[in-house]
């Protein structure tokens, strides 16, 4: 299998990974990693639905690489699908290694957003 292709654009989301997120090792834990993912999904949720959104499910989460204290994390989030209330997004995690390495894929996921109202209850994804 060849290796993957960094996306092109920019990233819904970059942050460095810090020591605070990170387990006696060095290597930084998953929910920490998730967490991004679901910030920068639903980021690009909330601009679609031109509102509020929440996270209703993560529906395959796969780790490639440990990510490490000191690396540059970069999620990209694209749409895959909208429904009526619901988007389904993929998030590819990248990240450049603090020795200033080449780009490499870390995880990817797939999340399902649901836009709400003022009340909390489901509403339309507006037609683009």
């Amino acid at each position: 299998m060849p290796d993957p292709v960094p996306p092109t654009g920019e990233p819904a989301l970059r942050t460095i990974a810090m020591p605070a997120d990170a387990n006696p090792n060095g290597d930084i834990f998953g929910g920490w990693l998730l967490g991004q993912m679901d910030l920068a999904g639903g980021n690009v949720a909330n601009q679609r639905a031109r509102g509020r959104v929440v996270t209703v499910a993560v529906e395959r989460m796969e780790f490639h690489l440990p990510v490490s204290v000191g690396d540059e994390v970069s999620c990209y989030a694209t749409i895959q699908r909208i429904g009526r209330s619901s988007m389904t997004i993929g998030v590819e995690t990248w990240v450049r290694r603090r020795d200033g390495g080449a780009k490499v894929r870390v995880t990817q996921g797939v999340f399902t957003y649901v836009a709400i109202d003022q009340n909390g209850r489901p509403r339309p994804v507006p037609s683009e």
